[in-house]
């Protein structure tokens, strides 16, 4: 099968190829898909789990992405849930073999299923961002109606979710990013815009909840923002600056099948929109994954017409 695969660490992103691979076998409790569509993070080259197993063993030459959209061809031995047909998205293991190949292996409780009126791209670009966000708002930041929300990164593939999820559930909005992200960002829900080239981020006022996926300054910032109570969640790593009198979360995406059901089922019923800002195809992948402008948004590879 065909592969998108990385081999030399200090090459990263820039070192992809497009390879002949085995088709993978499924272990215990695994689906094969055949995928579809993929979704790919810009920073998973810089991921140790890329490069090492969880026994810290090089696992090089690793394929990329860990975003899938596809169709189940087959099963492992006591896999339940799933079926040999049933179309499918959502995240493959971290440490394993990724998507940006025509078939992948994934652990069925890492998927769910993908309804039949939904374009196998768009399904390929919600998992991680979706997931992120969710998790981020409604797991670690408890968000609720009447807070306000100042969500960095807001015309990103994370920042969009993120914006439309906290607005949906009856927050007050305040996206950043770059001048030229202001537009984008109110189109996707922001009630108000930073500026953080050009703005103070003191002018955003008290938030009960900073959604944090710069770190660094931006971060230390942030924190003198948080009313008591507040919540700073962060996807950067372990948070540098803790906020007085309020909690500081950082976290890592887990999959989880029930809300990838409710990020999907929004999808369909128009409350929520993908963040997506090019789909090539797996034989054009390389290019499209190492963009000479900065993206906007997700880069979907289609594996499959």
């Amino acid at each position: 099968m065909k592969a998108i695969v990385v081999t030399d660490q200090a090459a990263g992103a820039a070192g992809m190829r497009l390879v002949d691979r085995p088709e993978p076998a499924a272990a215990i409790n695994d689906v094969i898909v055949e995928v579809h569509a993929s979704g790919y993070v810009p920073t998973e080259a810089e991921w140790p789990s890329t490069w090492t197993d969880r026994a810290s063993r090089n696992r090089a030459p690793s394929v990329l992405g860990h975003e899938v959209a596809g169709v189940v061809t087959a099963l492992g031995y006591g896999t339940t849930g799933l079926s040999v047909g049933q179309r499918v998205f959502g995240i493959s293991d971290w440490h394993r073999d990724g998507t940006l190949a025509e078939y992948v292996a994934v652990e069925s409780r890492n998927l769910a299923p993908l309804p039949g009126d939904v374009d196998f791209a768009v399904g390929a670009s919600l998992p991680i961002s979706g997931l992120t966000a969710w998790q981020g708002l409604f797991v670690h930041g408890r968000i609720r109606a009447g807070q306000t929300v100042l969500a960095h990164g807001a015309a990103g593939a994370v920042g969009t979710m993120v914006t439309q999820l906290a607005r949906e559930a009856g927050a007050h909005v305040i996206g950043t990013g770059r001048a030229a992200d202001r537009q984008k960002a109110l189109d996707f829900g922001s009630h108000e815009f930073v500026d953080l080239d050009n703005d103070s981020l003191a002018d955003a006022g008290g938030v009960d909840l900073v959604f944090d996926v710069i770190g660094g300054d931006i971060q230390r910032q942030s924190t003198a923002l948080i009313r008591p109570g507040g919540t700073l969640v962060s996807i950067t790593g372990p948070v540098e600056a803790r906020p007085e009198n309020a909690l500081a979360v950082d976290f890592v995406v887990e999959s989880d099948r029930a809300q990838l059901g409710e990020i999907v089922q929004r999808v369909r019923d128009g409350r929520l929109r993908t963040n997506i800002d090019g789909v090539a195809a797996l034989d054009d992948a390389v290019a499209a994954l190492n963009p000479t402008q900065r993206r906007k948004g997700k880069t979907v590879i289609r594996v499959r017409p």
